[in-house]
């Protein structure tokens, strides 16, 4: 039985040429390779630490030239016009001269009514051309009567001149410059009476003051009366003679009653027995036995 020939699938090994290239790089190549990406991949992060170490060698440098080698001077500038001190001087007017206009325009805004405006070159002009007020000898025994009355530690300095209108200022708590001072002294000297409606000026080694004032606590006053012991204070010697020119009164204790002097000491204890002081001082807004009562009422 013959035999049919067929296709053979197995390979030929004799029909193949070595010399063709190989099917995968040899691994030298594929090494050199790697190498490259990698070198590649550093680059910028080399290149950028040495930026960043020049840069700060730059800045060592400039900082240490600043410091050491240019030294630039760190004091205020000197007056063009003259020397240090004179420089100062200036300096200090131009602030002493802003202080004054700030406590002004302070005082004015203070007082000032809601819903008013007034710009600070306005205010200051004002307050600049107005003139320092003078108190009238009534409004002038309110002020002082309040100063005093309203604390123990308030006291009238000892440079003051008593034969003269006392400065404003010394015993009013606002300025006297500013357009409504008028109105606020006026205000200022009614209200002292109602809250001060007897003020008594004593004088505590006489008989008579001490009899006095014994009346007066006695009438047991709502409000109370202000007494203030004269020879017991630091300015005596300047409050004497102002009350004598703003009373007329020649000698201590003096009585005041709605602002007023009633009458000397004789007077007064001669009015008390008849009952004409608890009348007046009744019409000038204080009430007798009113604290009397006020204690009552708690209980």
């Amino acid at each position: 039985m013959a035999h049919r020939r067929g296709y053979s699938h197995h390979l030929d090994m004799g029909k193949i040429s070595f010399d063709a290239p190989p099917l995968t790089p040899p691994l030298a190549v594929f090494n050199e390779f790697q190498a490259s990406m990698n070198s590649t991949a550093r680059k910028p992060r080399q290149y950028w630490q040495r930026t960043t170490f020049l840069a700060l060698f730059t800045l060592v440098v400039v900082s240490v030239y600043v410091l050491l080698v240019s030294q630039p001077s760190l004091s205020p500038i000197g007056n063009p016009q003259g020397s240090d001190k004179s420089f100062a001087s200036i300096a200090t007017q131009r602030l002493s001269r802003l202080s004054e206009k700030a406590h002004r325009l302070t005082a004015v805004h203070r007082k000032r009514p809601q819903g008013t405006t007034t710009s600070t070159f306005e205010a200051d002009a004002t307050t600049d051309t107005l003139p320092a007020l003078q108190l009238t000898p009534e409004q002038e025994l309110a002020a002082v009567t309040t100063f005093l009355a309203s604390l123990p530690q308030n006291v009238i300095p000892s440079n003051v001149d008593p034969s003269k209108p006392i400065d404003p200022q010394l015993v009013l708590d606002f300025d006297t410059r500013n357009p409504q001072a008028l109105t606020e002294i006026a205000q200022l000297e009614h209200d002292a009476w109602v809250r001060y409606p007897v003020v008594f000026y004593s004088k505590m080694h006489s008989p008579i003051s001490r009899d006095l004032e014994k009346i007066i606590l006695e009438l047991n006053l709502l409000p109370g009366p202000a007494i203030i012991p004269v020879e017991y204070r630091p300015d005596e010697e300047v409050l004497r003679p102002l009350l004598e020119r703003l009373t007329g009164a020649s000698e201590l204790p003096i009585l005041l009653v709605g602002g007023k002097i009633i009458g000397t000491p004789q007077e007064v204890k001669y009015m008390h027995s008849k009952g004409s002081l608890a009348r007046a001082i009744s019409d000038a807004g204080a009430i007798v036995d009113g604290l009397r009562k006020k204690k009552g009422r708690k209980h």
